[in-house]
């Protein structure tokens, strides 16, 4: 009797979160369809990817229905993997939702990090304890555009494509934090369609669910800023042996310096590219402070 209610009760959620993800799904797709109007969004050719992919999808239903489902060995294959697709959905899902209260209990690139031998200092803090420089620093550093868009910083990205064609040894990326965000707590590191694709997905959700002082709290929670070293407590004291609240603009400049290549790029010895381009960031932060969006969420 207990196993049947469970199964029933498995069946129930499963239904539940099949019209969650045609919804979710719907909105992301319409929200990619507005982006198609963009020239260079965030992946090449994008709507001839996500055409391919979902003609794929639909032949394949179609050759499964009409023919395949018949074949025992495939229909039990299909059914491990619709299962295993719930599973994997109701989990992101509930994760997205828990990350709108609650820093995430540990990321892949954690996870990766231990395991090659890195270590692991990390303190998660509130948002008010970490202070404006840090924010400041880092929105001037990664994203100075972050209040206004929606995830994705077009105009960094049309520059980003036209820099790389000009100079193509030298790739610069153009990730919003939000995207950056999405992809630490979600995802892994590494490129790829695959992985890109759902990190568009991913940053479209954590955008219509959070608020932009949510992501950016979780940014600098979770970001790698030293071998070994996330977020911006766990830097402040390993670097300057303070709490990041208290750290200055310099010292914030420099951690931000760090953030395009955490294990390459070091604060302490400080490299000449750091405290190069930590000046940088400061000269930056003065540009972005009197910003009214930005002083908001400085605060």
């Amino acid at each position: 009797m207990k196993k049947l209610f469970s199964i029933k009760s498995w069946i129930l959620i499963k239904k539940i979160f099949l019209v969650i993800f045609i919804i979710h799904t719907g909105l992301f797709l319409y929200f990619l369809y507005e982006k198609f109007s963009v020239t260079d969004f965030t992946i090449a050719n994008l709507r001839n990817k996500v055409l391919i992919v979902c003609a794929v999808m639909v032949a394949a239903s179609l050759i499964y229905f009409f023919g395949l489902r018949r074949i025992a060995f495939i229909k039990k294959m299909v059914g491990f993997f619709i299962e295993l697709f719930f599973i994997l959905y109701i989990s992101s899902t509930m994760y997205l939702f828990i990350g709108m209260l609650f820093n995430p209990v540990i990321t892949i690139t954690q996870v990766v990090n231990l395991v090659q031998g890195n270590g692991l200092q990390r303190d998660y803090i509130s948002y008010d304890d970490m202070g404006p420089n840090i924010k400041l620093a880092v929105m001037a550093s990664e994203d100075q555009n972050y209040p206004d868009h929606d995830g994705f910083d077009l105009k960094a990205i049309k520059l980003a494509i036209k820099y790389n064609k000009r100079h193509p040894n030298k790739v610069r990326g153009a990730s919003t934090i939000s995207q950056q965000t999405a992809k630490n707590i979600f995802l892994w590191q590494g490129g790829g369609f695959l992985r890109k694709g759902m990190e568009v997905y991913f940053t479209f959700s954590i955008e219509k669910l959070w608020t932009k002082k949510t992501i950016l709290e979780r940014y600098l929670n979770i970001a790698e800023m030293g071998r070994g070293i996330f977020g911006v407590q766990a830097a402040a004291r390993a670097y300057f042996n303070k709490d990041a609240k208290n750290l200055s603009r310099l010292e914030a400049a420099e951690i931000a310096a760090c953030l395009p290549n955490p294990k390459r790029l070091t604060v302490k010895p400080l490299s000449n590219y750091v405290a190069g381009r930590a000046n940088a960031i400061m000269t930056q932060m003065g540009f972005l402070e009197g910003d009214p969006d930005i002083a908001e969420l400085i605060r």
